[in-house]
């Protein structure tokens, strides 16, 4: 018997590639003389990159970056073999696995590591930026990517607004003066399984944000 297992991750345990080893684990302690074949799929959330690695002959890459509070951490990417694409994963810098239960607060966290990500596929030369937005612990509008790419977010005063989706509120104006010029030459794909815009009743901000 030949069976494929192509699981997605396990929201917050597993990835798609652990959960994928896991049942073939338990399938060949029940059944003798099985043939298993790994698939490992993702829908922009946790395993994404793993998964995109093996597809692309890619490498993985652990890069300096910044967990949904700020704090410090490794997150991971995959660059293709030709060296033109990087895929990341908003949850492996920006993801709720990262974070206790009691830290889990949307206007608090902001998506700083997920810009830790793209600017450094950007520093790399790569041409085209996959990212899987699923798994997020934020709903800051991407403001904390967009700051580490140079862009600017002010209040009606011109001060800057403080890390966070509880800030937007207070939102008068984006300064793209500072912006990196090289995001121009970079082609960008968003890889998700939902369709909901920030704000509105099928808004990420009233569905996910509670």
């Amino acid at each position: 018997m030949r069976i494929a297992i192509a699981p997605d991750s396990f929201k917050g345990t597993l990835t798609a590639k652990q959960a994928a080893e896991e049942i073939e684990r338990g399938l060949k302690r029940s059944l003798s003389g099985l043939e298993t074949v790994l698939v490992p799929v993702a829908d922009g959330g946790e395993g994404t990159v793993e998964s995109m690695a093996d597809a692309l002959d890619g490498k993985l890459v652990e890069v300096d970056a910044h967990d949904p509070l700020g704090r410090p951490r490794k997150a991971a990417l995959a660059i293709s073999g030709d060296g033109t694409l990087a895929v990341l994963e908003m949850a492996s810098a920006s993801g709720l696995p990262l974070l206790a239960p009691e830290e889990r607060n949307p206007l608090d966290t902001c998506t700083q590591g997920t810009g830790d990500l793209i600017k450094y596929a950007i520093d790399r030369g790569v041409k085209k930026i996959l990212a899987g937005i699923g798994g997020s612990a934020t709903n800051d509008g991407g403001t904390g990517m967009a700051r580490v790419l140079g862009f600017r977010f002010l209040d009606a005063d011109g001060r800057e607004l403080e890390p966070g989706g509880g800030s937007l509120g207070r939102l008068a104006s984006i300064d793209a003066s500072g912006k990196d010029p090289r995001l121009a030459a970079v082609e960008f794909e968003i890889a998700c399984d939902v369709d909901n815009p920030l704000t509105g009743p099928k808004g990420a901000s009233r569905v996910f944000g509670p």
